[in-house]
């Protein structure tokens, strides 16, 4: 499944039609003409946006610009749309409108209406337009009309003792009420005519826009308890719970730990542990599958941790890097401990290379690599800015290799780097009896980064998150203005690092 969030074209029409009938059987007979979507694609290319699914049209939103105080805060839906002419449409306007929003049934679960959400509030920031506002329909007020009031109904839906899809749906999207509007919609019987004006107000609006906005990256780690679970579901709800927990809180990337999925080789404790660690392997493509969907429907970039993988009779060591886009990358761990091919038989990966993302680049290297300073060398020369490492160390000192050099790695490659493992004990599972770890993000050593060059750090052997966020631009900043230039003043002339041709 490829999804995919773009500006609508007219050559969506048709498709986006079909959409719009799936969404609205009641209003199958009342759709957009192809006239108005040339329109709008035309004054405000950038308001109409769609989401896609393997390169189909399964949700779009549309939307204006209006000067609002013309229109104020009770209108119909034909007075701010120009009785559907859209010429209420002013590119000067201080008010992003939206105008409509659906989504596929069949692909709902993966919360693509959010996805759509998200795109227009990151709009209304970049066009420095004071909020976003709708008229939200409440469909099903038919079903109350004769008990309740459309303010009653309202109070008891943001109660959250009645479900209303849109209503619902809008207030968990930080969307505030501000009144009912009378006759918005005419023919809307489901909404008896009736809408709530809901606003969200964007707190970087500014009379003088700011054209120089940093890039800040959110990242989510997750410092996980290893504990039995009585199944695959078992375990997918507790991935589920932090997913969700990180997707709450805005994390552009969630990170899990080295082998955090080894609990279930409980199961298989009677075999030998290359034995075991094999059996385990076999469920490595439906835990990838599962976590991508999470991915999805969560709009949030997931680093699976690691786990294994057998491939031709050799057994790796893996981690997947689960796009919000549905796109997946790997990464094979490329050093391998005495530990993994004594007990497991491991072979290393070879394979190097950056992964582009929506945030930028980054590189992946699990626990040991880490503690190979040319291999994140040869990723920041190829343009990583953020270093991911889960691992997985059984003792302190373990632990320490892996932290200092992490932080070392950041340093001398002018970079982020976020390390995240696993706490706690596992009776029961031969070779992961126990485990030391504490979550950390780490910076560069300069003035615009903290003094101990320490973003944020969890507390060490607790189950809990560590939500950091980074600024890219002050990288840049960095390489070019520093108060020492580690990536420009190597020696070149005496040393070069590079991969073997």
């Amino acid at each position: 499944m490829q999804v995919d969030i773009r500006r609508l074209t007219l050559d969506d029409y048709q498709n986006l039609i079909e959409v719009m009938k799936k969404s609205y059987p009641e209003m199958r007979d009342d759709v957009w003409d192809k006239r108005n979507i040339q329109k709008l694609t035309s004054i405000f290319p950038d308001g109409q946006i769609c989401v896609t699914v393997d390169g189909k049209v399964a949700a779009a939103s549309l939307a204006i610009i209006v000067q609002y105080e013309l229109y104020g805060d009770d209108h119909t839906y034909a007075e701010i749309t120009g009785n559907g002419s859209f010429n209420t449409h002013y590119n000067s306007g201080n008010v992003l409108y939206g105008i409509e929003m659906f989504v596929d049934p069949e692909f709902r679960s993966l919360r693509l209406g959010r996805r759509l959400y998200d795109a227009r509030k990151e709009l209304c920031e970049q066009l420095n337009l004071k909020a976003i506002v709708i008229g939200g329909r409440i469909p099903n007020y038919h079903e109350y009309m004769h008990e309740l009031t459309p303010r009653q109904y309202i109070q008891k839906v943001r109660k959250k003792e009645i479900y209303d899809p849109v209503l619902t749906f809008q207030l968990s999207n930080s969307f505030q009420p501000i009144r009912i509007l009378k006759n918005y919609l005419p023919g809307d019987t489901s909404s008896q005519e009736n809408a709530v004006l809901l606003e969200w107000s964007n707190i970087y609006y500014s009379a003088r826009p700011n054209t120089m906005q940093d890039p800040v990256v959110r990242l989510g780690l997750v410092q996980w308890q290893m504990r039995h679970f009585k199944s695959l579901d078992e375990f997918f709800e507790q991935v589920e719970f932090f997913v969700d927990v990180m997707s709450d809180y805005k994390s552009d990337f969630v990170m899990f730990p080295e082998l955090f999925n080894t609990p279930l080789l409980a199961p298989y404790n009677h075999l030998s542990e290359r034995e075991s660690m094999l059996e385990l392997a076999q469920l490595t493509e439906k835990i990838k599958q599962k976590i991508s969907e999470f991915a999805i429907s969560y709009n949030v970039n997931i680093i699976s941790g690691s786990m294994p993988l057998e491939e031709d009779g050799e057994l790796y060591n893996i981690s997947y890097l689960l796009h919000r886009d549905g796109k997946t990358d790997e990464y094979r761990k490329i050093h391998i401990t005495p530990n993994e091919k004594k007990y497991y038989g491991m072979k290393g990966g070879s394979e190097i290379k950056v992964f582009d993302t929506d945030c930028g680049k980054v590189g992946l290297a699990i626990c040991y690599d880490v503690e190979f300073p040319e291999l994140p060398r040869i990723l920041a020369d190829e343009g990583m800015k953020i270093l991911f490492v889960p691992y997985l160390t059984d003792t302190q000192n373990a632990y320490m290799r892996v932290r200092n050099c992490a932080a070392a790695r950041a340093i001398e490659n002018e970079c982020y780097v976020a390390i995240a493992g696993c706490v706690g004990n596992l009776p029961g599972v031969n070779n992961m009896d126990i485990q030391y770890g504490q979550a950390a993000v780490f910076t560069p050593s300069d003035f615009a980064f903290p003094s101990n060059a320490i973003k944020g750090e969890a507390t060490p052997n607790t189950e809990m998150t560590l939500i950091v966020d980074v600024d890219l631009n002050l990288l840049k900043e960095l390489h070019h203005n520093g108060d020492v230039q580690i990536m420009n003043d190597r020696r070149k002339d005496l040393y070069y690092i590079g991969l073997n041709k």
